[in-house]
């Protein structure tokens, strides 16, 4: 089992950025020395609880504190940006940090409509245009554009096509890049998606085989109960965001979703019916589940809590699971 992990370098209440900068460096550190492979960042704007929204320039920073763990992109919002910057600024980070950083591409806004507009100044309605925008990426990094892209030109960053629905699944599958799933917020599709893409996959000079790695929550702790507190943070998190009222990542509260109305609970019973919560032998009971289910090449997780000491805590108990199942392996072999 290959573990990655997914930060939106959450603001906690009552914290700031620098905090949040702070406590990510020391995830990072952290979950290196764990085994973990890769440490993505995401990009969003506009949201009070997330602090990645300048995607590269923390990149730079984790990678900087680490030595390591791949550290990249999960992902950039490709049509927020033109591709050559995008070469640019990832061109610079491998020049960095050489065969350590991962390019994701999506192509939603990771905002509100009102803050896209602000973004991008209009917004694309060409169906198209995000493809073409991944060629041309692609073509500054083996350097066949028109321009030059420096840094940037010939730099061998590895390019994955993220999704939430079927549309990314389509193109990783057409142009033979690795593809991850959004399961962690938008889980519905994951089935379909990962069919699809192994179906359609076309092989590439970039990847000769389908490479999927499926992206949820996992909340992890001693104790199903305390677990499951800890997790109320993000399910706060998510009603508030669903119901157009962002917030800073709140205190746990004890039977917090009990309490919740059915319209509420809807929304978490969708959005987290792939999320993973309690202590390691629930946890690794309904992981085997989900791995038997979806085949995965790799798991990228993500593990938010208010309490850092929590969420360190949580990685720390997965890659304990890992590596028992791995020694578990190697005994049946010998």
């Amino acid at each position: 089992m290959i573990l990655s992990v997914l930060d939106l370098a959450p603001v906690v209440a009552g914290s700031t950025a620098a905090d949040a900068f702070r406590r990510s460096v020391d995830l990072a550190q952290h979950v290196e020395h764990w085994g973990y492979r890769r440490f993505w960042l995401a990009e969003h704007h506009g949201m009070p609880g997330i602090a990645s929204a300048t995607t590269a320039v923390l990149i730079g920073h984790v990678a900087g504190a680490t030595s390591t763990i791949r550290v990249g992109a999960g992902g950039i919002m490709l049509p927020n940006h033109s591709p050559l910057v995008i070469a640019e600024q990832f061109g610079t980070l491998e020049a960095l940090y050489p065969g350590r950083i991962d390019l994701g591409l999506g192509r939603a806004p990771g905002s509100d409509q009102v803050t896209s507009r602000a973004l991008r100044r209009t917004l694309a309605t060409d169906p198209d245009a995000f493809p073409r925008d991944v060629l041309e990426l692609l073509g500054y990094f083996e350097g066949t554009e028109p321009v030059v892209a420096v840094p940037g030109g010939g730099m061998p960053v590895p390019i994955w096509i993220l999704g939430s629905s079927l549309f990314g699944a389509q193109l990783a599958a057409e142009f033979g890049l690795p593809f991850a799933f959004a399961s962690h917020f938008a889980p519905a599709h994951l089935m379909a998606a990962i069919q699809i893409y192994r179906q359609r996959f076309r092989p590439s000079r970039y990847l000769d085989r389908p490479y999927v790695m499926p992206t949820l929550h996992i909340v992890l702790a001693d104790s199903d109960a305390e677990a499951r507190l800890i997790a109320s943070s993000l399910e706060q998190s998510f009603v508030a965001s669903r119901t157009g009222r962002p917030i800073q990542l709140p205190l746990p509260v004890a039977g917090y979703r009990e309490r919740l109305d059915p319209s509420a609970q809807a929304i978490l019973d969708d959005v987290l019916s792939y999320s993973i919560v309690g202590a390691p032998e629930t946890v690794k009971r309904e992981l085997e589940a989900f791995l038997k289910r979806t085949a995965a090449d790799e798991l990228m997780v993500a593990s938010a809590a208010y309490d850092h000491a929590a969420r360190l805590r949580s990685y720390e108990l997965l890659a304990e699971i890992r590596d028992a199942g791995a020694r578990k392996e190697r005994l049946a072999v010998d």
